[in-house]
Formats: C-alpha cells, sequence, structure tokens
C-alpha cells in the first residue's frame, strides 16, 4: 500500500492510469460487459463494485480540461434521456472529484463504440445494469507536481 493511495487501486491499474496519456481513456464497466470481447486492454476487478473504484480513479486521475465533454456513461436501453440510480451515483462521485465536468449519456452504439476505443477497459463486479463510464484523460499542469 502506499500513501494517499487509494488501497483499491492495485499494481496494474495503477500502472495503467500512470501509462495513459493525454486523452486516453478509460472504461469502468459492469459484471454484464462484454469486456473481454471489447477490450484492447483489459483489467479485471472482481470482487468490486463501480462506484468506490470510480470514487479511487477519480483521486489520482486528472480529467480533461481541453475538451467539452471528459466523462461519458451509458444510458438505459440505448436511450440517453433515461436513467438509473446507479447513474446519479455516477455524477455524485464525479461533481466531488472531477468538479465542473458534466457526466453525458451516450446512446448505446456510441457508447459501445467509444469503450471499444478506450486505451483499457476496467471489468468490474458490478451488478447493476448500464453502470458504465468513460473518462478521458487530461494534463497535470506543471503547477500541481511537486518534485
Amino acid at each position: 500500500m502506499l500513501i494517499g493511495i487509494p488501497p483499491m487501486l492495485g499494481p496494474e491499474l495503477l500502472f495503467t492510469l500512470r501509462s495513459m496519456g493525454h486523452g486516453d481513456e478509460i472504461a469502468l464497466v459492469d459484471g454484464n460487459y462484454p469486456a473481454l470481447e471489447h477490450a484492447r486492454r483489459l483489467i479485471r476487478a472482481d470482487g468490486l463494485p463501480l462506484i468506490p473504484l470510480l470514487d479511487a480513479i477519480l483521486q489520482v486521475l486528472p480529467v480533461d480540461d481541453f475538451v467539452a465533454e471528459a466523462l461519458f456513461r451509458a444510458s438505459v436501453k440505448g436511450d440517453p434521456a433515461l436513467a438509473d440510480p446507479v447513474h446519479e451515483e455516477m455524477t455524485q462521485v464525479c461533481a466531488r472529484r472531477a468538479k465542473g465536468f458534466k457526466l453525458v449519456a451516450l446512446a448505446g452504439d456510441a457508447f459501445y463504440a467509444r469503450v471499444k476505443a478506450a486505451h483499457t477497459i476496467i471489468a468490474t463486479s458490478e451488478l447493476r445494469l448500464y453502470a458504465n463510464i468513460i473518462i478521458r484523460k487530461g494534463v497535470i499542469y506543471p503547477r500541481e507536481i511537486d518534485l
């Protein structure tokens, strides 16, 4: 374990988050998502629910402020106008950890295409349907780094 790093962020996930570059996207998906089929790179997060893992990741990963939209979620039955309680939980975590960013709902095909293009997919054991989110990595500005 490390000081200041959430313990659920294991070595493989930390390596991946650190390896990603500006503009790379990472997808956190629920237990029903076809992660193996869609992943360029896959990290299994078996036993972990999505919301606490999302919270942990957003503690260490900067969100891209070079684009208008950098946080995306799946929609219920492919309809971006529909949301489930898990989406409200995602919104709350994002509001707390990624201030100023809106969580954008994507239609089914658009969401799947974006996940397939993601740098990495993290397959959680989240049981709730449509509990899928994509984060676009930003930069850490020089003034934020203590060397």
